[in-house]
């Protein structure tokens, strides 16, 4: 991500849609290709078109109220404009342990390419397709190191993530071009099961639990940007369609060289798709296929692109962890920025002892915790076509540069889709990720009860989300063991239950916004100002530009 073009003003449509592509490359080209033919097989290609509505989707509804609230670190804050504080800490929990999470992951993508390298302390770093201890402490220095240089000063290193840009684009391209012309085997296609060998329900489970959301995910930089944007009601739904096409166009080139790469031979010998393990899947491909100039450009490049998309991680998490304190919910010391180096200091530790967490308990593998930070971020996505249901209700005279075509429909449809891509994250990731989300709650709780707060009204906007991943969860444990469950709930019916309940869940959470503006929870509007639904007469005729300065 161009960090510098991201904070000047009047940001073009071109420049939203290369960040927004710049983001979506990261460590998921790395390996979303290999895991994805794992679990699907060829069909994986259709799990990316999936992938690709599933984020668009939900894209298009954060458009509408990113462009209305074009606040910094916007996906955090809705719950609390939408339902006040307790869903808004939820929901901001929520982001930053999906944000957070992303610092380890990268470090691990990094340490597994390295295990490609040909010294032999670099081929003990991986073992069985995990981590060994060495591997681990390879990651945690990975972590330690960048952190370090980030706990100093994060603008230096974003101006020298600009500069490498250009390999994250360059490299898969090069990479695609060469493993077709290696030698394309198209029988890979049909061989050993089928263009769909484990069924459809693992096209599904390939969406979310190996790496396709984790891929697309980077659509949040132009939510969270596109306000800088010289016309954001057209440029924010354009960039996301742009940037959103591009990348699906070259996932699929990836999967597609990937898949038609292996030799027929290793195919047969790992008995089809299932048992095609790579600890770097296309060096290790490349390496198979002796195109070693191919292999050290992806050493190169993977070594070097996930500890540059680690620069905006670290950022990204400190500022998110710095609204949770702004909000009361954590320590106020927490969002202290050193006056020299620009930085919250406090919050960067936080995070980093959250990354030591995640890497020493179920970061084994980029592909292990690839499928639970997925998941974690499906649960991040919820507000959008809920915030939209509230705000169309709450604030009609909200300015809306972009206004989600049909959202009576598409609204409820999305929110289900989301559930859905949750549920099949499979058991037991959706009980991992409600576990680490719904934490929270008690957190929240003894926060109100130490202010003198009515518990019971404080948190009666946000009960349905906590019913909604209780819900999820148990459903995902009863559920078809297709989607991991102890099939109690027969395949089809679990996927049927788990939509149909959800349309439930987003009305109970719009009319649960809708009391909450009556009852002045979310506080002064950030745009419109006044408490709740309650908009002071002098502000609902001001102009669009003059409103959002407000």
């Amino acid at each position: 991500m161009d960090v510098s073009a991201a904070n000047r003003k009047g940001l073009s449509l071109f420049a939203l849609i290369m960040i927004g592509l710049g983001s979506i490359f990261g460590s998921g080209w790395l390996f979303g290709a290999g895991q994805a033919a794992q679990v699907a097989g060829p069909a994986a290609l259709v799990a990316w078109v999936i992938g690709a509505i599933f984020i668009g989707m939900i894209a298009m509804s954060y458009a509408e109220v990113g462009a209305a609230y074009p606040l910094p670190g916007a996906m955090a804050r809705f719950g609390s404009i939408s339902h006040g504080p307790v869903l808004g800490f939820i929901t901001g929990w929520a982001v930053w342990i999906a944000t957070a999470s992303l610092i380890p992951i990268e470090a691990i993508a990094g340490t597994q390419y390295m295990s490609s390298w040909s010294f032999g302390w670099a081929r003990g770093l991986v073992a069985d397709g995990s981590l060994t201890g060495t591997g681990i402490a390879m990651a945690l220095f990975l972590t330690v190191a960048l952190w370090l240089a980030c706990y100093w000063s994060v603008e230096l290193l974003a101006r020298a993530n600009n500069l490498l840009t250009l390999v994250k684009f360059a490299i898969p391209v090069l990479a695609v071009g060469a493993l077709i012309a290696s030698g394309f085997h198209t029988d890979n296609f049909t061989a050993h099961g089928g263009f769909a060998p484990n069924g459809w329900s693992a096209v599904l489970t390939a969406v979310t639990a190996s790496g396709v959301v984790f891929a697309f995910n980077g659509f949040q930089a132009v939510v969270n940007l596109g306000g800088n944007a010289k016309n954001p009601g057209r440029a924010i739904p354009l960039a996301l369609v742009g940037a959103l096409s591009l990348g699906l166009v070259i996932y699929l080139a990836l999967q597609v060289a990937f898949l038609g790469a292996v030799p027929p031979e290793k195919l047969a010998e790992a008995g089809g798709w299932s048992g095609v393990n790579f600890a770097s899947p296309f060096a290790d491909l490349a390496k198979l296929l002796m195109l070693h100039w191919v292999v050290t450009m992806l050493q190169f490049g993977a070594f070097i692109s996930p500890n540059g998309a680690n620069i905006g991680n670290v950022a990204s998490s400190a500022y998110l962890a710095q609204n949770l304190a702004d909000t009361g919910f954590f320590p106020k010391k927490i969002a202290e920025v050193h006056p020299r180096y620009g930085v919250a200091r406090p919050a960067m530790w936080l995070n980093l002892g959250f990354s030591v967490l995640l890497l020493l308990t179920i970061g084994h593998s980029w592909e292990a915790l690839a499928s639970v930070v997925s998941a974690a971020m499906v649960v991040s996505y919820l507000m959008g076509p809920i915030a939209v249901g509230v705000f169309r209700q709450t604030k009609p005279e909200l300015p809306r540069p972009f206004r989600l075509p049909a959202a009576k429909v598409l609204c409820p449809l999305i929110f289900a889709f989301a559930a859905c891509a949750l549920y099949w994250s499979k058991w037991p990731n959706t009980g991992k990720v409600t576990l680490l989300t719904l934490v929270s709650v008690p957190i929240a709780a003894v926060v109100l009860r130490r202010r003198g707060e009515n518990l019971r009204r404080q948190f009666a906007p946000a009960w349905w989300m906590v019913g909604f991943l209780l819900w999820l969860s148990l459903l995902s444990a009863l559920g078809s063991p297709e989607f991991g469950g102890h099939g109690v709930i027969p395949g089809g019916l679990d996927t049927a239950l788990v939509g149909v309940s959800a349309l439930g869940f987003y009305f109970w959470a719009v009319r649960a916004g809708v009391q909450a503006h009556r009852a002045g929870l979310p506080g002064p509007d950030p745009v419109l100002g006044g408490v709740g639904g309650n908009v002071p007469a002098q502000t609902r005729h001001e102009e669009p530009a003059q409103a959002a300065a407000s």
